[in-house]
């Protein structure tokens, strides 16, 4: 435990609500992301593709891709962890999750699904172009 890191959010608030958009509406990622992936962090496993690393500092930046469905990711984009360690003070700071338009929408509203993909309600028109084309493109 002494040798643990800590979590801490960039701005916790705005965090949270993306966190819980992410549970309510893409179950799979949110348990990889609370029951692998904070786990990890603590013990200091970072997963994820490094953006940039400061190694004077200790500071190294991380993008983590989360599971998420093949038609979400095709019309809104891949769920991704962005995240921030700082070795010198054990310290792993969650930036953000993207695609930040869709999961801010999804919690301040209730969201609608048109063949099984979140349409976001304020361009629900492109949305469900993008999954009759899609469609059209699997057949």
């Amino acid at each position: 435990m002494k040798n643990s890191f800590v979590i801490e959010y960039l701005n916790e608030n705005e965090f949270r609500k993306k966190e819980r958009s992410v549970k309510k509406y893409n179950m799979l990622a949110y348990k990889k992301l609370a029951f692998d992936f904070y786990p990890s962090f603590r013990d200091g496993n970072f997963k994820g593709v490094v953006t940039s690393r400061n190694t004077k500092d200790g500071i190294t930046k991380y993008e983590l891709k989360l599971p998420t469905d093949r038609m979400f990711a095709k019309v809104h984009g891949d769920v991704v962890l962005h995240y921030t360690v700082y070795e010198n003070q054990k310290l792993v700071m969650l930036d953000t999750l993207t695609p930040e338009d869709i999961l801010d929408e999804g919690h301040q509203k209730e969201l609608a699904t048109y063949k099984g993909v979140m349409v976001s309600k304020s361009h629900s028109e492109r949305d469900m172009f993008k999954i009759n084309l899609l469609n059209m493109l699997d057949k």
